[in-house]
């Protein structure tokens, strides 16, 4: 072999070695992904506790899309107390609840995007009574049932509600929930429409609002837009036992 020859051998080889090796990829770091561990149900507070063990049910379990805007559980109320504390929830009997389920129904039969929205459902009786202590107003029997006589909602057969529209905006219904004065009562509304203190449009969403419940079952009074009863107040307080 020439000496052209061993170093044309030579480099071949070395072409060939080349051509055999495979480069690995940079191995990449491992990454961990963390899970988080499931969160535990928030237990009940000590007063949702009571209304679960009174037989009441949260309206939201049963109804499909309804709203609650549990009014006492803020500083939004005639009070200007928070009640409720860390109640959000609103609970009902099964039978108004299942009223209720049908008022919302019918609603959305007439107004898809509509909703009702609830302020307050079953109020126990100590709720009642804070409530009383706290109001000093002339008149206050005008709204809002002394607690030695109580109230349907402290039998968990009242609830407080409105409508909203299809972007949570609540109808206009003249005045606001708890407003004390003669245009919040529908048997003040043909006055207070001559007066021109309440509009045709606010009387209109009033009369929807009324419409939907009394075909569910309800029965309205006349001293608020927003209250409605799912039996008698004469009949509750005969046959039920009320809310401690």
């Amino acid at each position: 072999m020439t000496k052209t020859s061993f170093f044309k051998w030579v480099w071949m080889g070395l072409i060939a070695t080349g051509c055999n090796q495979t480069s690995e990829p940079n191995p990449q770091p491992t990454q961990t992904r963390q899970v988080s561990a499931p969160q535990a149900p928030k237990p009940p507070s000590k007063l949702e506790q009571l209304l679960i063990d009174s037989g009441l049910v949260d309206i939201q379990n049963h109804i499909p899309g309804i709203r609650v805007d549990l009014k006492y559980s803020t500083l939004d109320n005639f009070v200007h107390k928070d009640l409720y504390g860390e109640l959000d929830k609103c609970y009902l009997r099964p039978e108004a609840a299942q009223k209720l389920k049908r008022a919302q129904a019918l609603l959305q039969t007439m107004h898809p995007d509509y909703s009702l929205v609830v302020f307050d459902g079953a109020r126990p009786h100590h709720i009642q009574k804070a409530m009383w202590d706290s109001l000093d107003i002339p008149f206050k029997r005008n709204y809002l049932a002394p607690p030695w006589e109580g109230s349907v909602h402290n039998y968990g057969y009242a609830v407080d509600l409105s409508i909203v529209d299809g972007t949570g905006k609540e109808l206009d219904m003249g005045t606001p929930f708890d407003f004390f004065g003669p245009e919040s009562q529908p048997k003040e509304e043909p006055r207070m429409l001559k007066s021109g203190k309440l509009d045709s449009t606010q009387i209109s969403n009033r009369k929807l609002l009324r419409k939907v419940m009394r075909e569910a079952g309800f029965l309205d009074i006349q001293t608020e837009w927003w209250h409605f009863n799912a039996i008698g107040s004469t009949t509750v307080k005969k046959k039920f036992s009320r809310i401690p």
